[in-house]
Formats: structure tokens, C-alpha cells, sequence
């Protein structure tokens, strides 16, 4: 998965997120994203990640994701 794939997902669920996707390795498979969203701000710390972790979960099954570091601001 490439940075602009995962940058296109998380933009598709949240048009209007401030968002920056990191590839921590260059191996594009440990990524962190940041991001700050109205709607995800409203939601528990646990269920944000959850909404952005769901948004990969084939990904994250397949090990094509081997690791998503989560930071919302």
C-alpha cells in the first residue's frame, strides 16, 4: 500500500481531516498517521483508532499493513 492509497482511503472516509501519513520504514508496510477530524474528535481515544484502524482491516489481516501507529490531535 502506497502513502497516496492510504492518504485516499482515510480522505475518502474524512474529507475534511487535517492529515499527514508517515511510512516510518520505507518499506511501506509500518505507517503512522496524524490526524485531526471535527467528527473523530466527538468520539472516545479508543474508538478513533478503531475508525481509522477499520478503515485498513483487510490490510492489517493480510500483514500488507504490518503495523499503523494512530495519532489524533
Amino acid at each position: 500500500m502506497t502513502q497516496e492509497q492510504m492518504q485516499q482511503r482515510i480522505s475518502e472516509a474524512y474529507p475534511e481531516a487535517d492529515l499527514v501519513v508517515m511510512d516510518l520504514t520505507g518499506t511501506q508496510d509500518h505507517w503512522e498517521v496524524r490526524i485531526s477530524d471535527k467528527t473523530l474528535n466527538e468520539l472516545p481515544r479508543i474508538k478513533r483508532h478503531k475508525a481509522i484502524m477499520g478503515l485498513f482491516s483487510e490490510e492489517l489481516a493480510s500483514g500488507e499493513v504490518h503495523a499503523l501507529s494512530i495519532r489524533t490531535l
